[in-house]
């Protein structure tokens, strides 16, 4: 495949078309940058499935104390708690940017925001837009943003498939379309490129959604942190489709509660009830499943014949699979959904690689810590999109011209790998298992064909499960079912991960190795 250089002037590269990827450009305006995406703006990315909101401490009763204490108790000891409080401190102000760039808030008729409750806040705090369809409305406006904004060039279709790295420092991108290949020199990139749910098989995210942008990055020799916590939403719609409907937490909120197929209420006892943190209620529901019993959202005496209008979307995706929520429970099974690893970068979004930043679901920032709390998503991501563009526009570059590498790996698969991490890396796991999985990935992730680059990347999510010798927030081992009393992030890098891969001894395995 012939390779085109492209003279962007040394323009800052974004890559990704969600929310975080789309706010960043916003805020580099009027510097001039460059926009990829691997479909269509508005296609393709997880922000525009969201159906929560954004949490901010907007109410009068609320406070950022309020909303920190809340987040750090969902992280399960994981948290960087400095980086919690800058996040909820910045999260009104945020929710004040995205209305300026004319998303429309739910309101009262008073005007006043309409705020949500979902699991684990102690108050009403999440800001919705057309009910639950946060996320369409949110890319919907700042798609319409972007276009808008001439100093943004945005190349839509084209897959990055390797960050050029010369002398520790990032120097182009090289992507590819159905045009041919391209390359970018650049040295500043900034990843906006999602999370991992598409290494699954029941996810709620899109299947390209496989840990894109953590193969880049690993490949590139950059750090990752924390990559064992993968976050499954627990009520996803049992059924065939994928990627799995979600039955939003804004629905429990709303008081909903989770029957099992006899109709009793199995959370009943729980703190927090149907309102736990995620982990927890997963957990409830993989046991339910476990011994073959099926689960139910039943939302019949909260909401009713209200269900439609203040649920639209997920009213109309019950019905398309035969269900009336007003007047039958909803099927539910959890799903992957959120990875809360991710590249390991500082407070301005920069990562161990010069020239390197990343936003959004790929950066591991320190705010989820072990377990995400409902909402703080895409608050992470339009909090730090700013923080991130800020600092890519305040560094400096020399437009020296280098050599690019013509090397265009193959257009990237994860099929083969999703029964593999399904098995292996879902809701409860065991070192035997995970350790079977390493043994299987590691020959495709050593080679250069389609999968390798999901399995590099399901590779390193078990090498770091595997050194996690505990069960902490979404990371829970059968084999190891009590909390460490030290909680350490964990960190990898691409040598690191492929040495203690190729050093596991599948008879007997010690933490040692990953040392």
């Amino acid at each position: 495949m012939s390779l085109e250089v492209r003279d962007i002037a040394g323009a800052p590269v974004v890559i990704g078309g969600g929310i975080a990827g789309l706010m960043t450009a916003l805020h580099l305006a009027p510097e001039p940058v460059v926009l990829l995406t691997n479909a269509p703006l508005g296609t393709g990315a997880c922000s525009e499935l969201a159906q929560g909101g954004l949490a901010a401490s907007l109410g009068g009763d609320d406070g950022p104390d309020f909303h920190l204490c809340d987040t750090i108790a969902a992280g399960d000891g994981l948290c960087d708690e400095a980086t919690v409080r800058r996040v909820v401190r910045a999260a009104p102000e945020a929710i004040r940017t995205i209305q300026r760039f004319g998303v429309a808030f739910d309101q009262h008729p008073d005007r006043a925001l309409r705020l949500g409750l979902e699991a684990a806040h102690s108050r009403r705090r999440i800001v919705h837009a057309a009910g639950d369809a946060t996320g369409r409305e949110l890319v919907r406006v700042l798609i319409a943003a972007v276009r808008r904004t001439a100093s943004i060039t945005t190349i839509e279709n084209v897959e990055v498939r390797r960050l050029v790295v010369q002398d520790g420092s990032v120097i182009a991108v090289v992507a590819a379309g159905r045009a041919g290949a391209l390359a970018l020199p650049t040295r500043r990139a900034v990843l906006a490129t999602g999370g991992v749910g598409g290494l699954f098989c029941d996810t709620t995210n899109p299947a390209g959604s496989w840990g894109h942008g953590l193969a880049l990055a690993a490949w590139a020799g950059a750090e990752l942190a924390d990559l064992e916590f993968i976050q499954f939403h627990p009520t996803a719609l049992d059924g065939p489709r994928r990627p799995m409907p979600l039955v939003s937490e804004a629905v429990r909120g709303e008081g909903a509660v989770l029957i099992d197929e006899r109709g009793e209420r199995f959370l009943a006892d729980t703190p927090g009830g149907e309102l736990a943190p995620r982990d927890v209620v997963a957990r409830a529901i993989w046991h339910q499943l476990a011994v073959g019993r099926r689960v139910f959202l039943d939302a019949r005496q909260s909401l009713g014949p209200r269900f439609s209008k203040r649920f639209p979307g997920i009213a109309e995706l019950c019905r398309s699979a035969g269900v009336d929520p007003a007047t039958d429970p909803i099927p539910v099974r959890p799903a992957a959904h959120y990875h809360m690893g991710g590249v390991a970068v500082d407070s301005a979004g920069r990562s161990s690689i010069e020239g390197l930043w990343a936003c959004g679901e790929v950066a591991c920032t320190g705010l989820h810590g072990a377990n995400r709390l409902a909402s703080n998503s895409l608050t992470e991501a339009a909090v730090t999109a700013s923080w991130v563009a800020e600092s890519v526009a305040g560094t400096s570059y020399t437009r020296r011209p280098r050599r690019c590498s013509t090397f265009i790996p193959p257009r990237p698969d994860a099929s083969a790998v999703r029964p593999i991490v399904s098995a292996a890396l879902g809701i409860i796991r065991d070192g035997e298992a995970m350790r079977e999985a390493v043994a299987t990935l590691l020959p495709i992730a050593a080679d250069n064909v389609a999968a390798s680059g999901p399995a590099l990347v399901s590779l390193m999510i078990a090498v770091a499960a595997l050194g996690r010798e505990e069960s902490r927030g979404a990371h829970c081992r059968s084999d190891f079912p009590l909390h460490d009393a030290d909680a350490r992030p964990s960190r990898l890098t691409l040598h690191s991960a492929m040495r203690a891969a190729a050093a596991l001894d599948c008879r007997a395995y010690h933490t040692e190795h990953l040392i």
